[in-house]
């Protein structure tokens, strides 16, 4: 499936921005405008079942194949998070950037202790007052980011990544130079798995304080993070 995408800048290298879910390219919002100050023509998609793109049959392998349908190959930089990181490490060989950004990827599912993504159908009719109380440190535009997307998005995409599609794609090696970037804390990304990243060949920063979606909980934070990836 072609996905939906939405373009910031127009310099010599590319980005490309994948959203987390529940989401689309409009959570981020700062990170295009920033990225494209840096000289980066950046490419942000809806994955299939949010935004303006498509719906259809939903796994984990099915993004992955719309992102490399989508988005060009050869990019510098790749940042992905949560399902956008999944999706990603399972397209990157296929769409080979330079440089890979997994941003509390939801590498972990169906582990003891996990979260089962088909709680988040429940999320679909969440209220300011809700998404206000679970995100205290969210810009008043990204709630009503968060609203519009939610309005725009098809539970069933959380389905397609439970139960038999709820298992654990954590990459057994960065197929290319690779950051993972860690909420602090994480519900995604334990302190062991941090160990564990680290010995397969990833560079890994905690974002002190922050929550699950580093790029709205602390801007300054994540963009400071990026330094000598972007």
């Amino acid at each position: 499936m072609k996905l939906h995408t939405r373009e910031w800048g127009s310099g010599d290298r590319v980005a490309l921005l994948v959203h987390g879910i529940m989401s689309d390219h409009r959570t981020w919002r700062r990170v295009g405008p920033a990225l494209a100050d840096k000289g980066y023509r950046v490419i942000g998609v809806d994955l299939r079942g949010h935004g303006e793109s498509g719906r259809g049959a939903y796994s984990p392998e099915i993004f992955a194949d719309d992102l490399v349908e989508t988005l060009p190959g050869g990019a510098e930089l790749a940042v992905g998070h949560s399902l956008g990181g999944m999706a990603l490490a399972l397209a990157v060989e296929r769409l080979a950037p330079a440089r890979a950004v997994y941003s509390d990827p939801a590498w972990v599912l169906g582990a003891a202790g996990s979260v089962d993504p088909a709680v988040f159908v429940t999320f679909r009719t969440a209220t300011r007052t809700t998404i206000v109380n679970l995100n205290p440190r969210w810009d008043e535009a990204d709630v009503d980011v968060e609203l519009a997307t939610l309005a725009a998005w098809d539970p069933d995409t959380a389905l397609g990544l439970s139960g038999p599609h709820a298992l654990d794609r954590t990459p057994t090696a960065p197929a290319v130079p690779s950051l993972v970037q860690v909420a602090d804390p994480s519900f995604l990304v334990a302190d062991a798995l941090k160990g564990e990243l680290e010995r397969r060949g990833f560079e890994v920063r905690t974002v002190k304080g922050a929550g699950h979606t580093i790029h709205r909980d602390d801007f300054d934070a994540f963009m400071g993070s990026l330094d000598g990836w972007v």
